[in-house]
């Protein structure tokens, strides 16, 4: 009888000590994941804002630059394609193809403006506008806003992808469904050194 109390005593401890453990570690990736998609949603509001800007910087520039017809409608075209995803649930962070879809928009939306920008620099007069001026500020701290915003996004997401792919946090996160986020990659573009001729 005596060692029969014993066995359920160890017993119960294991399964006491087992439910703690499993229970610790659901707990640690529940609070990993909701720290992704919180800056997922940070890296969303930036991206929002930007959206936001750009009517009235197309707006501007056109007041000027009549002829652009086609960087107009290039970055008219972008933001559309963009407006369509801009606010998309975090669902997208579990599937790698749509994330990088959704980059690959994201990043032509960004050269569009560059293109914008650069029109800019054939018109003195435009450059010196005072409406013009301040959403180039704008656009400028937005850009640097989202910059930060996905490095913020992928320290949240390397931390969590550590904690579901580390043993013995690999065991509970198959177990309860947790998988690898995607990461922000810079585009195939700035991959390689850009020229400069004098």
């Amino acid at each position: 009888m005596k060692a029969f109390g014993k066995f359920v005593l160890v017993s119960c401890a294991v399964l006491g000590f087992a439910a703690g453990f499993t229970g610790c570690n659901y707990n640690a990736m529940v609070a990993a994941d909701e720290a992704v998609e919180s800056q997922w949603a940070q890296v969303q509001n930036q991206y929002q804002r930007r959206m936001d800007l750009i009517p009235n910087l197309v707006n501007t520039v056109k007041g000027y630059a009549k002829h652009e017809s086609d960087v107009f409608t290039q970055v008219t075209e972008a933001r559309s394609k963009a407006g369509g995803v801009i606010n998309v649930d975090s669902s997208i962070l579990s599937d790698p193809e749509a994330f990088a879809r959704y980059q690959k928009i994201q990043d032509e939306l960004g050269s569009s403006l560059q293109r914008l920008m650069a029109v800019s620099e054939n018109y003195p007069e435009l450059k010196a506008d005072q409406n013009f001026l301040a959403l180039q500020d704008e656009l400028e701290g937005t850009e640097n806003r989202i910059a930060t915003e996905r490095k913020r996004y992928n320290d949240m997401v390397k931390t969590y992808n550590n904690l579901i792919r580390r043993f013995p946090g690999n065991i509970f996160a198959g177990m309860y469904g947790f998988e690898k986020r995607s990461y922000f990659q810079a585009a195939a573009e700035a991959q390689s050194a850009p020229s400069v001729e004098f």
